[in-house]
């Protein structure tokens, strides 16, 4: 099953292209830009910053089948901080602690070991829930980097690769 360890490991590492990624464009904001939002219904550019940030240490503690309370407290230390360098470090530091546990499943527990969220009647598989990690910071990367076009920065295509 050493197919299982492979696909585990290109996950894990497109995670850690998208938090490098993600941090290099996080950099670039300017504080003037935090309160931009593109719709009232839409975060705004800082808190779409904060919430991609948190996304691998939230979703560990989803993983680990934590509670809600849990997660707010996590997110709401996440969103006391506004500058580039303090939220990459979060993003990071969540990103070591998801590959750690990760790295730490057997196959079997990977591919068929199901944790449920609080917001679910059902829970996934640890392999299913990875490839949700990855797609949900991905997804929302994209979000920045087009917030980051609409305010005019000077980022493109190979600000993602």
């Amino acid at each position: 099953m050493q197919a299982v360890s492979v696909m585990k490991g290109l996950l894990l590492e497109e995670l850690g292209h998208i938090v490098r990624t993600s941090s290099k464009l996080i950099a670039q904001i300017s504080p003037e830009h935090r309160d931009y939002r593109p719709r009232d219904n839409m975060r705004s550019l800082l808190e779409l910053a904060q919430h991609l940030v948190s996304i691998p240490s939230v979703d560990l503690l989803i993983l680990r089948e934590q509670g809600e309370p849990e997660i707010r407290r996590m997110e709401a230390e996440v969103n006391q901080d506004s500058a580039a360098e303090p939220l990459s470090a979060w993003m990071d530091r969540g990103l070591q602690d998801l590959k750690a546990y990760m790295e730490g499943l057997s196959e079997e527990d990977f591919l068929y070991k199901s944790t449920k969220p609080f917001y679910l009647e059902h829970g996934s598989v640890q392999a299913k829930w990875l490839i949700e990690i990855v797609t949900h910071a991905q997804h929302h990367r994209a979000q920045l980097f087009n917030y980051m076009k609409e305010l005019g920065y000077k980022v493109n295509m190979f600000d993602l690769y």
